[in-house]
């Protein structure tokens, strides 16, 4: 990241493709107002690392949360799965004593079925992603960060513990003391990751506000993505998760904590390290914009209608091109 100041971007829009990082429900939130802004010009690359077989059905929360989010069916109360759920299998699933730790809803789970059975025939996750988000009527992209298997394993207080038994089963209640994307050795990003992240007309790369640790880490541990990242000759910037030194949703700041990393936005730059050409964080946090270093923008972060979706995702448009800008200039000026 370069030199601290704060700015004051204005959103233009049609000047080429953004690839969005994601994960999560705050991550799809900014996916949200970035699909209703540039609409086909986005492409969202989302955490897999999450993915887990259940009763038999690969389930896919992160890709799932974006496309239900994206096409507008999302369960707003919930703040996961879709909205008009009914819960008829999950009762009959606990009658006949299953596992019901983890809830399927009976409009999501014709997703997870059909998913499954569309793998098992030779369908890759990405060709399903695309089937799905056609089928939802969403213009952007949703892409899986890979089609390999990586899964995000947390070494606990209770032992090692794939993330949804930690999150889901347990609560986020055991200490964590150590993050493991197992698989992401021999994985390696999709040919349309790939293609998207060195896109000739690729206007900016965003870091959602998802958590760092658990969402964006897995994507960044794919072989070859960091690497796409840090040869980018766009703006990447980041939002951060942290306002006033708390998380809206999940369990950030306290892994966070157990970490023995600060919550604070410096904090999220410094994890980051130098992907980074800018952070956009939280208006009550601009204070400490010259403590973080780089380029630094505020603006209202938390994202409680469709309309602070849209808005924010102005602001970080605005503030990438604003770092495009000043990168033409800088090359210019070198010949």
């Amino acid at each position: 990241m370069s030199t601290a100041v704060q700015t004051q971007p204005n959103s233009q829009e049609g000047k080429g493709r953004i690839v969005a990082l994601c994960g999560g429900v705050g991550g799809a939130k900014l996916a949200f107002g970035l699909s209703r802004v540039i609409g086909s010009d986005l492409t969202v690359v989302v955490n897999t690392g999450d993915d887990f077989e259940h009763l038999g059905l690969l389930v896919s929360p992160d890709l799932d949360t974006v496309l239900y989010t994206l096409g507008g069916i999302a369960n707003k109360e919930l703040g996961w799965g879709r909205a008009d759920e009914s819960w008829n299998f999950m009762e009959a699933l606990r009658h006949l004593g299953g596992e019901a730790w983890f809830q399927l809803g009976d409009r999501d789970l014709a997703l997870h079925v059909e998913r499954t059975h569309q793998l098992r025939t030779g369908v890759s996750l990405t060709e399903f992603m695309a089937m799905a988000a056609e089928r939802h009527g969403i213009a952007s992209k949703i892409l899986p960060m890979c089609d390999d298997p990586i899964r995000t394993m947390l070494a606990t207080s209770e032992g090692m513990l794939p993330f949804q038994r930690y999150f889901v089963e347990r609560r986020c209640a055991p200490e964590v003391n150590g993050i493991v994307f197992e698989g992401a050795g021999e994985a390696r990003p999709s040919a349309q990751v790939t293609a998207a992240l060195q896109s000739p007309d690729l206007r900016g790369i965003v870091i959602c506000p998802s958590n760092p640790f658990l969402s964006i880490d897995p994507i960044l541990a794919t072989p070859g993505i960091r690497k796409l990242l840090e040869g980018a000759r766009v703006p990447v910037v980041a939002v951060s998760p942290i306002i006033g030194g708390a998380a809206v949703k999940g369990p950030t700041v306290k892994i966070m904590a157990e970490l023995n990393v600060p919550a604070t936005s410096r904090a999220i730059a410094q994890h980051y390290g130098g992907l980074l050409h800018g952070l956009v964080i939280d208006e009550v946090d601009a204070a400490d914009s010259a403590g973080i270093g780089g380029r630094v923008h505020a603006a209202p972060t938390l994202m409680k209608s469709d309309e602070d979706r849209e808005r924010l995702a102005r602001e970080v448009l605005g503030f990438v091109d604003l770092i495009a800008a000043d990168l033409q200039t800088k090359a210019r000026a070198l010949g």
